[in-house]
């Protein structure tokens, strides 16, 4: 197949997308007001506490079997491989150019967090329908793709809010409590005392733990192995989790989908054919259909901010895009090319190319609605994400060309 052929296939499920986000973006124009900011607090709140868990759960619940399951194991690995390395080179890049403490935390969480879940259940069902695709004469194709997606959708929201939230977030506590010992710290010639003992302003109860480590312990005063400030990061990270923030609607929704997908019994009572309780199933998918173009609109009108000024630096921007455009996507060939090579993701060229497909995906909308929660960084992040979304409607577009060039070739041998 010709890579023109290929280019188009990619290409019409990216334009649809930026069909309705354009429109959500007309929508959530000032003359307009559909989706001002009072409408889309109320949209979202709908999506985010009833359409996205009704999604997930009906789709987990349809598609993923224990069977299936086993088969898949790669890919939480893999979306949790792309948490890392995005976090690890989001961090490289606020240390270079330097960037002030209290957005270091967004450009670590642009870096770091994709958009795992509307984009991809837009993008994969459509390729499949193309007739010029690679993968269109796979039977089950459709079938595949929704579940693929909504796996991965399901493994993205709970490493966001697991692992991307608390990294975020300590950012933002960090600078809030600087900025307080500041503000109360007194003058030279005030007093002459600390108010606190060495011993006492280490950590209290109702601070956060810094997550920078120490190079040396403050107990005996000898310098820390390098098990020693792993040790201490992994307890830093964990200590930081909120389990309200972790256990969000979505994630208890993938959980009980793929419960009741993998477990036979609850399986036969809610999805098959002829089960007694299939109609809260099929009312669950009837309400989480209204999802996907819900939470696109939604994208597409929170991307106005981004016309804003902000604090931002071009250089960070242009970085973030760099990161999740070329750096990632590039990573993903390198990382599912060689699983292939091993033999542990399999023969099949569709979940292969759900594997790269991955790590092009741009920002998650997640991390704007962190900043939200924090009511902080706001028009910093909507700044980051017009542009990474800006770039990844062409970007998307070539990576999906190649990555269905590869797969294609290398299934043909």
């Amino acid at each position: 197949m010709g890579f023109l052929d290929l280019l188009v296939v990619a290409l019409v499920p990216i334009l649809k997308v930026l069909l309705v986000t354009g429109v959500g973006l007309f929508l959530g124009i000032e003359k307009i007001n559909l989706l001002g900011p009072e409408a889309r607090d109320y949209l979202n709140k709908i999506v985010f506490y009833v359409l996205s868990p009704c999604l997930l759960f009906s789709n987990l619940a349809e598609t993923i079997t224990y069977k299936s399951l086993v088969t898949l194991w790669f890919m939480p690995l893999n979306v949790l491989l792309t948490f890392l390395v995005g976090s690890a080179l989001g961090w490289i890049l606020a240390k270079l150019t330097k960037t002030p403490r209290h957005l270091q935390g967004i450009v670590i969480g642009c870096c770091s967090t994709g958009n795992l879940g509307n984009l991809l259940l837009i993008v994969f069902p459509d390729i499949c329908d193309e007739s010029n695709s690679p993968f269109s004469k796979l039977s089950t194709c459709s079938t595949d793709a929704e579940a693929y997606a909504s796996l991965s959708m399901a493994v993205g929201a709970i490493f966001t809010w697991a692992y991307a939230y608390p990294l975020v977030s300590s950012y933002v506590i960090k600078n809030t409590e600087h900025s307080s010992i500041q503000s109360s710290e007194p003058s030279p010639d005030s007093c002459t005392e600390p108010l606190l003992s060495p011993s006492d302003s280490q950590i209290s109860e109702d601070n956060s733990v810094v997550l920078e480590l120490p190079l040396t312990n403050m107990q005996d005063g000898k310098k820390m192995s390098f098990k020693e400030k792993i040790a201490g990061c992994i307890k830093c990270i964990t200590s930081k989790i909120d389990l309200e923030k972790v256990f969000v609607p979505s994630t208890v929704a993938s959980i009980a989908g793929l419960i009741i997908g993998i477990v036979s019994p609850f399986r036969k009572v809610l999805i098959a054919d002829n089960a007694p309780l299939r109609v809260i199933n099929s009312s669950a998918a009837l309400i989480g259909h209204a999802a996907i173009p819900s939470m696109t609109l939604i994208m597409g009108a929170n991307l106005l901010k981004g016309l804003q000024r902000s604090e931002m630096s071009l250089v960070v921007i242009l970085g973030v895009v760099a990161v999740r455009n070329i750096c990632l996507p590039l990573l993903g060939i390198g990382v599912v090319q060689g699983a292939h090579h091993l033999g542990v993701v399999g023969s099949d060229a569709l979940y292969r190319f759900v594997l790269m497909f991955q790590y092009a995906v741009p920002p998650a909308i997640n991390v704007g609605t962190m900043t939200q929660l924090f009511k902080s960084g706001q028009g910093e992040t909507s700044v980051i994400l017009l542009w990474s979304y800006s770039v990844a409607s062409i970007s998307l577009t070539l990576w999906s060309t190649l990555y269905m060039s590869l797969v294609s070739n290398s299934s043909t041998k």
